[in-house]
């Protein structure tokens, strides 16, 4: 066994992230600060993006559940009572603030996602009025979101919900499911559940049949593939053109999470081919880690290496292993972890880096701009450990 796979190893490296960003990001006026150099100081002490405010609500409410630390469910609290504060507007919630002022009020899926999630993660820690924010949010999704005929959610309506945006998209839909299944953990109730399953069956079975059973981000209102979808702009930070190797290995975590919770082998089998597809096709043989982008000739469109891409493939190869027993996806998660340990993390300060080119450099000093957070590194941990015990109670 690595040192990957020891638990106070995964233990270790929560805390030297956690440590990273408390307590400097607490802003004591209310919610948390977004943009944090390699050294951890704050360069924009005003901005707030509403996935970054979602998301440190979810690391601190994690963080109380492992640790034990009094101070981590303040934090959760701290930051839910932004969102409903801050963020809150009408019956959705603000993508982007600067101070009092809305900078887009545009009611995204993938945001209220992020919304769900940390009300369902806070909830698990204790905090009981969690539960009416959940059901409500719920019934938003339902109202405006939900597409019965497709099976699946839109992406985003304008801030007074009069009208929507006819993109459709996979990315909403994936932090959806991870979404629905926190809330399946939080209240057992079976909804959250089934609409989880059945929203993974059409986009990893369905979906991606129409793209050679690989998952495609972009598509029109009808739900069919747009190939040209930010064709131009293939490093768009939420909508990149290209088939995007973390998301068909997010995709597998998540697949193998369903498993646990419904053992249905359809579910299995699509993780390892996912994972398999992604990780051969875009593992840089000559400076190792795995490529941003692919093209659907399996190109390579984008060669940068994000942290978030290196973290839920790690994870997704050790839930494999332990599914399956088969030591070429323990050999994967080892190869993920040494790469990411020698170049994507922070030795010094703490965290991960964001973004390296292809040779491992970095493009700035700016380590943790809105919408990081560290949510994927820390929650992977999370996760591999909860496998880890799982698989321990088994034996």
């Amino acid at each position: 066994m690595t040192k990957f796979s020891q638990q106070n190893f995964l233990i270790d490296h929560i805390r030297s992230i956690l440590n990273f960003y408390d307590p400097i990001c607490i802003d004591k006026k209310g919610g948390f600060y977004h943009f944090f150099k390699d050294d951890g100081k704050i360069y924009d002490s005003t901005t707030r993006h509403l996935v970054s405010s979602t998301r440190f609500v979810f690391n601190y409410a994690m963080a109380y559940m492992e640790f034990g630390d009094p101070k981590y469910l303040e934090f959760a609290q701290h930051g839910l009572e932004f969102l409903e504060r801050a963020h809150k507007k009408n019956q959705g919630y603000a993508w982007l603030l600067q101070g009092d002022k809305v900078l887009d009020d545009t009611n995204h899926a993938y945001g209220l996602a992020f919304v769900l999630l940390a009300n369902a993660v806070s909830l698990k820690a204790g905090i009981e009025s969690a539960f009416s924010r959940i059901e409500s949010i719920w019934q938003l999704l339902e109202e405006f979101y939900w597409q019965q005929d497709y099976g699946l959610y839109i992406d985003e309506y304008n801030g007074d919900f009069s009208k929507a945006d006819k993109y459709r998209g996979q990315n909403a839909n994936m932090h959806m499911c991870e979404a629905l299944l926190m809330c399946f953990e939080a209240t057992q109730d079976t909804k959250f559940l089934s609409r989880a399953k059945l929203l993974t069956y059409n986009i990893t079975v369905i979906q991606a049949n129409k793209t050679d059973g690989l998952i495609w981000e972009h598509y029109d209102e009808n739900w069919e593939v747009d190939w040209n979808y930010n064709k131009d702009n293939p490093k768009h930070l939420f909508r990149p053109w290209g088939f995007q190797s973390g998301h068909q290995t997010e995709w597998s975590k998540l697949l193998l999470v369903l498993h646990r919770l419904t053992a249905t082998s359809w579910l299995l089998t699509r993780a390892e081919e996912l994972f398999l597809k992604s990780v051969t096709t875009t593992w840089d043989d000559k400076y190792g880690g795995l490529c941003y982008g692919f093209a659907p000739d399996k190109s390579i469109c984008d060669s940068d290496k994000y942290f978030w891409v290196q973290a839920e493939s790690l994870a997704a190869a050790k839930l494999l292993y332990l599914a399956t027993g088969k030591d070429l996806y323990e050999n994967w998660y080892n190869r993920l972890w040494q790469y990411s340990w020698d170049h994507m993390i922070c030795h010094q300060f703490g965290g991960w880096y964001r973004i390296l080119d292809n040779k491992n450099n970095k493009y700035s000093d700016e380590k943790s701009p809105a919408g990081k957070t560290d949510y994927h590194t820390m929650g992977v941990c999370y996760e591999v450990l909860k496998a880890l015990r799982l698989n321990e109670e088994k034996k």
